[in-house]
């Protein structure tokens, strides 16, 4: 019998934390690009049919825009704390995006 004497328990655990993170996130970022280019149809379909006009797709942009950047500097603490350096996560986010 062959003992792992560099391998702890709580190893394990924050590899496969890690993992699952690294899925999860990639399902949510594989949809929100489905979600995405489904809304983006709708717009130029719209847009084709004259129920919008270019400039208020252009206003929403730019009000759209103005609102991520808020969001955006509330996220990026919550960012900091993923295991990018992480195989684990890497290869979750791999598997997510893929499989998703």
């Amino acid at each position: 019998m062959v003992a792992f004497t560099g391998i702890t328990e709580s190893g394990i655990i924050s590899l496969i934390i890690a993992f699952v993170l690294g899925l999860l996130i990639g399902f949510l970022l594989k949809n929100i690009v489905k979600v995405g280019i489904i809304i983006l149809a709708i717009i130029i379909l719209l847009i084709a049919i004259g129920a919008l006009s270019p400039t208020t797709v252009e206003n929403a942009l730019i009000h759209l825009g103005q609102s991520a950047s808020q969001a955006e500097s509330k996220f990026s603490t919550y960012l900091n704390l993923l295991p990018y350096n992480s195989i684990a996560f890497i290869i979750g986010l791999v598997l997510g995006l893929i499989k998703g």
